[in-house]
C-alpha cells in the first residue's frame, strides 16, 4: 500500500498528488512513469512520475480526470492509500546538454517538466512552449518558469499569454533565429502530430510520448504496441518516448478510440454511484 501524502488541485479535473513509493523515489529517471491500480480488481492505470523526492521517499503523480479510474484516484485524500504503485518503468529519456525547445500541452506539461529539469541539470539550454485551450487548463507554469531560460505561454482562445497554439509559438521561435538540436512535444495526440509537421521539413529531431493502452507494463500483453518507423514496438519496454517523425499517428489515434463505449459506460455508472442523495 502507498499512502497519500498530499494533494492540490492545480486546474479543473487536474489533481497533483505525493505518494510515499520510496523504491521508486530512489530509482525514477526522467521520462519513466508507473503503473498503479486503486484496489484488487482496479484498473491499471500509466502515470508519468513527474517528479520525486528520494530524502522523504516520495513520488508526484499529476492526474486528469477523464474516466472512471482517474476521477476516482482524484477523488481520493491524502492519508488514504493506493493498492499497487509499480515502476520506474519504461526507458528513461535520454538527457544530453543540447539546446532543447519543450513543449507541453494541457496535461503533457507534467511529462514536459522531469525532462525540462534534466537537461537544465545536464547543463543544457532550455526554451518551453506551454500551451493549453484557455488560461483555467494552465499547469506547472511557475514549475517550468524555474528551469526554463526562456519561457512561452499560449492559449487557443487567447484568455491567457500569446493567442494561438502551441505550433504557432514554435514557428515564430525559429523565425526569430532560435535554433534547438532538438524538440520534445507531449500533449494531445493532434497536437504532438502537428508539432511533428511543423519540424519535419526542418529536418529537427522531435521527440513524443505516447501514452496508448496498457495493461501490464512489460510487452507481454500488447496493448500498447504502435507503429514505429514501420516496425511494431510496445510503448511500456521500447518507450514511451520516439521518434516523432516516425510514429504512424493515424494507427495510434485508431486504437486510443477502441474501448470508448465501454469507458463512456464505466464513467456514467461511476457518477451515478457517487452522486449525492438527493
Amino acid at each position: 500500500m502507498h499512502r497519500i501524502l498530499s494533494k492540490e488541485t492545480l486546474a479543473p479535473d487536474v489533481v497533483r498528488f505525493w505518494i510515499d513509493a520510496p523504491v521508486v523515489a530512489r530509482k525514477r529517471r526522467p521520462g519513466q512513469f508507473v503503473i498503479i491500480r486503486l484496489k484488487e480488481d482496479g484498473e491499471r492505470i500509466p502515470l508519468t512520475i513527474a517528479d520525486a523526492d528520494p530524502s522523504r521517499g516520495a513520488i508526484s503523480l499529476i492526474i486528469q480526470g477523464v474516466g472512471k479510474s482517474t476521477f476516482a484516484l482524484n477523488a481520493m485524500e491524502p492519508g488514504q492509500a493506493i493498492l499497487d504503485v509499480a515502476g520506474p518503468l519504461g526507458l528513461p529519456t535520454k538527457i544530453e546538454p543540447n539546446r532543447v525547445c519543450c513543449i507541453g500541452g494541457g496535461i503533457g506539461a507534467a511529462v514536459v517538466y522531469p525532462i525540462a529539469c534534466g537537461v537544465k541539470a545536464a547543463g543544457g539550454h532550455v526554451v518551453v512552449i506551454l500551451g493549453a485551450r484557455t488560461r483555467d487548463l494552465i499547469i506547472l507554469e511557475d514549475d517550468l518558469r524555474a528551469v526554463a531560460h526562456e519561457m512561452v505561454v499560449t492559449t487557443d482562445d487567447g484568455s491567457y499569454g500569446v493567442h494561438g497554439l502551441v505550433t504557432d509559438a514554435l514557428k515564430n521561435l525559429v523565425a526569430n533565429g532560435h535554433t534547438f538540436d532538438e524538440v520534445v512535444a507531449v500533449g494531445p495526440l493532434p497536437m504532438m502530430r502537428a508539432v511533428c509537421d511543423v519540424t519535419r521539413p526542418l529536418n529537427l529531431r522531435t521527440i513524443v510520448s505516447l501514452n496508448p493502452i496498457m495493461i501490464d507494463g512489460t510487452g507481454m500483453c500488447g496493448g500498447c504496441r504502435v507503429t514505429v518507423g514501420g516496425e511494431q514496438k510496445f510503448v511500456c519496454v521500447d518507450g514511451p518516448e520516439f521518434d516523432g517523425h516516425q510514429v504512424d499517428f493515424g494507427e495510434l489515434s485508431a486504437r486510443l478510440k477502441a474501448y470508448r463505449e465501454q469507458e463512456a459506460i464505466a464513467l456514467k455508472r461511476y457518477r451515478e454511484m457517487t452522486a449525492p442523495s438527493a
